[in-house]
């Protein structure tokens, strides 16, 4: 059974040195099996964009909220779910390094802050709707891009690793009990492989269409438990809007997941795995300084 997801947040590009720092929004959500990494793909993930040549740090904030069930692309009763709310919020901080506008360096750690609403028993066995916190480090990301294909760095692929640095078990509860499943917390316990690749492509010399896939998978687990391959895909157009010195490039895009079942014996796999299908409009002005937020409407969950 998939939980609905909604996103919203804030972006902000500063540059000073020949270094940037930037604070983001829901572009990308790291280690998160609940279903954020749908938001790893899209025109913000696909080109360089803090330098064109040398080192780039980024803070970036994404908060997450899934309260709403839905099973076979309907929506579901909340009675059919023993988990009632997953509030999830990512601060992630990076490097990225740029080299000779060909290849593009990125490793980033997010820390994670959660609160899993779900249904508990109290000590003589009843049930009771708790609220359990948690906060720890999610997974690691190491990832190379290497865009020289051509001198505008329209194409590009990209290949990269997830280590399993998360928290992979959950608090205990008020009355001893552990609420968390394999699922919920932070890192899976996998080191992943992960494949990319983009393309952006010229309708007029202001309008560009664009598309961005990747694929991971697990390829060393622990714990009997293996998270389920995932990949996620986007493709959209951006048109630029220029006022002097400054662009404003609104976009449209689609986004696409599926994700395979959890196996091994820790895993559940009848309660794992989904599809999905988001239209996304984020608004972007990466220039000197810009801001921008993204807004995600649900157009299909499984």
């Amino acid at each position: 059974m998939g939980l609905f997801m909604r996103a919203c947040g804030a972006r902000v590009f500063m540059r000073a040195f020949g270094a940037s720092f930037a604070l983001l929004a829901p572009s990308s959500a790291m280690a998160c099996a609940c279903g954020c990494g749908i938001f790893d793909t899209g025109v913000t993930s696909i080109t360089p964009q803090d330098s064109d040549s040398g080192l780039s740090a980024f803070v970036r904030f994404s908060p997450l909220d899934q309260d709403r069930n839905y099973e076979g692309g309907h929506k579901a009763s909340a009675d059919d779910n023993a988990d009632k709310r997953i509030q999830t919020e990512f601060y992630t901080v990076g490097i990225n390094y740029v080299i000779a506008h060909k290849w593009q360096i990125l490793a980033e750690l997010p820390v994670i802050h959660r609160n899993f609403t779900t249904t508990g028993a109290d000590a003589q066995g009843n049930p009771v709707i708790e609220k359990v916190p948690l906060t720890g480090l999610g997974d690691a990301l190491i990832s190379v891009t290497y865009a020289g294909f051509s001198a505008d760095q329209s194409t590009g692929i990209g290949l990269g690793v997830k280590l399993p640095t998360g928290r992979s078990t959950g608090p205990f509860d008020r009355y001893g009990d552990l609420p968390y499943d394999r699922d919920t917390v932070p890192g899976t316990g996998s080191t992943d492989l992960q494949v990319s690749a983009y393309h952006v492509g010229k309708i007029t010399p202001a309008l560009r269409w664009f598309a961005h896939a990747q694929f991971r998978f697990a390829v060393a687990t622990r714990d009997a438990y293996r998270p389920g391959d995932e990949v996620d895909g986007a493709a959209g157009v951006t048109y630029d809007l220029r006022a002097g010195t400054t662009t404003l490039s609104p976009v449209l895009q689609v986004i696409g997941a599926l994700r395979g079942r959890d196996s091994g014996d820790n895993s559940d796999p009848l309660n794992s795995g989904y599809q999905r299908v988001l239209l996304a409009r984020p608004r972007n002005a990466p220039i000197t300084w810009s801001t921008g937020d993204s807004v995600v409407v649900p157009a299909r969950r499984s």
